[in-house]
C-alpha cells in the first residue's frame, strides 16, 4: 500500500484521518506544519502527500511550489473551504487533486487510488520515445525532454500529456479528461483540468499564452498539435 505523508494542523483531523488510512493498510506520517512536512518528505520518502492548504506559518501552497521545485511527488490539498480563489491558487501552485474537508475516509481513499494509479495499457501501443519538434516523450520511463532536457512534471501533469500526445489533433472535452485522468465520471471540476494545462504549457511550451502543444478549442476543450 502506498506510504502516505499527511500535513495537516488539526490535531483531531490528523488524528483521525491517520489512524483511518492505517487501518486500510497504509503506512502513514502525520506532521502538523508546512517545514516539520517538508523534512518529512527526505525522512519518510511517502509514495503520496495529502496537505491542508490552511496551515500556520508556510501554509501548503508555499509547500506546494518547495515541493514542485525538485519533486514529482503526487499531491492532493485538503480544504476546509470550498473558496475558489484558494482551490485554483492550489491546482495552480502544482497539487494534483484537492478534497474538501470533511471527507469520508471512503472518497479520501478513492481519490489516493486515482492519482496514483498507473498509465492504461492502449498507450502502450506506441512507440516507446516519440518526438514532436524539440519535445521528446519517453512513454516506458515516463520521461518528457525538451531540446534534451528532462522536465520534471507533476504526476497529473505527466498524464494529461500522455494521454493528449496518444492521439494527435483529436479533440478531448473537459469531461472526458476528468473521466479518463481524474476518474470524476459525474460532476467533475474542470478546473481540474484548466488549471494543469495552464502548468504542463508553463513547462512545455516557449511561449505558454501562444501554445504550439496543447491547443484550446474553444468551448469544447483540448488537443495535442498540430505543430
Amino acid at each position: 500500500m502506498p506510504r502516505v505523508l499527511l500535513i495537516e494542523d488539526d490535531s483531531a483531523i490528523r488524528e483521525g484521518l491517520g489512524l483511518a488510512l492505517r487501518r486500510r493498510g497504509h503506512e502513514v506520517r502525520s506532521v502538523s506544519s508546512g517545514e516539520a512536512g517538508l523534512k518529512a518528505i527526505t525522512d519518510f520518502c511517502p509514495d503520496l502527500l495529502l496537505l491542508d492548504l490552511m496551515l500556520p506559518g508556510m501554509n501548503g501552497v508555499q509547500v506546494c511550489h518547495q515541493v514542485r521545485k525538485t519533486s514529482q511527488l503526487p499531491i492532493i490539498m485538503l480544504t476546509a473551504r470550498g473558496d475558489d480563489f484558494d482551490i485554483v491558487v492550489g491546482l495552480d501552485a502544482g497539487a494534483d487533486d484537492y478534497i474538501v474537508k470533511p471527507a469520508r475516509t471512503e472518497v479520501i481513499e478513492a481519490r489516493l487510488r486515482a492519482v496514483l494509479r498507473r498509465l492504461d495499457s492502449p498507450d502502450n501501443r506506441l512507440p516507446a520515445t516519440e518526438f514532436h519538434g524539440e519535445l521528446a516523450i519517453d512513454r516506458p520511463m515516463l520521461a518528457v525532454t525538451k531540446s534534451g532536457q528532462r522536465l520534471l512534471l507533476a504526476p497529473s501533469e505527466l498524464k494529461l500529456l500522455l494521454h493528449l500526445s496518444a492521439s494527435p489533433e483529436q479533440v478531448f472535452s473537459r469531461q472526458q479528461l476528468l473521466e479518463h485522468l481524474w476518474e470524476y465520471s459525474y460532476y467533475g471540476d474542470a478546473r481540474l483540468v484548466d488549471a494543469c494545462v495552464r502548468r504542463l504549457r508553463n513547462k512545455i511550451e516557449d511561449v505558454p499564452s501562444s501554445p504550439r502543444y496543447i491547443q484550446t478549442v474553444r468551448g469544447f476543450g483540448y488537443r495535442f498539435g498540430p505543430l
